[in-house]
């Protein structure tokens, strides 16, 4: 038994913490996370070969074109989550079943069009973050597994899940030396 505890590979980042208050240099940090998100998935997986893209990043994980392709199903959610709970009151948004997602065909293609959806997907989310008053981040949506979250709080899962995927990938590649 090694005397250094194994790092869980679920978490490269570790688990997300949903904050209870979220300061407004917090906010601008997790938008700073999101919009480097798109650079920072493609240069994680820059010169990756159709093998390694096809490697899982834990046993019992999904395939980094998985993870890649991933990223912009579940950012679009959000996207949509943000604009609902701009424009209706406490919205109930809808969850998706993202391991089912992703073996749905076009989770096989090429991680070009991937890259290039969450870019587009990334300027127009961070053009409407940037906008956004406290007063919107207050605003609130109702999660049927979570229960009712702020906008800021929603903003903060991102910002993690964002930093979690691309540490999926560039943990892997650490560990595989590619």
């Amino acid at each position: 038994m090694s005397a250094y505890p194994q790092p869980d590979l679920r978490y490269p980042t570790g688990p997300f913490s949903m904050p209870h208050d979220v300061a407004a240099e917090e906010r601008e940090q997790h938008i700073a996370d999101i919009a480097a998100a798109p650079f920072k998935l493609r240069t994680a997986v820059l010169g990756l070969t159709t093998q390694q893209l096809d490697t899982h990043y834990r046993p019992g994980g999904w395939t980094v074109r998985q993870v890649v392709h991933h990223l912009p199903d579940s950012h679009m959610n959000s996207y949509i989550r943000f604009k609902l709970a701009l424009t209706e009151h406490e919205p109930a948004i809808k969850t998706y079943h993202e391991h089912l997602w992703a073996q749905l065909p076009d989770s096989t293609l090429g991680i070009e069009v991937s890259l290039r959806l969450l870019e587009a997907l990334h300027t127009r989310w961070v053009a409407l973050l940037q906008a956004m008053t406290a007063e919107d981040f207050a605003r609130t949506l109702k999660h049927p597994e979570i229960g009712v979250m702020r906008l800021d709080q929603v903003l903060a899962l991102y910002s993690w899940h964002s930093r979690h995927h691309v540490a999926h990938i560039t943990s892997l590649r650490e560990r595989m030396g590619w």
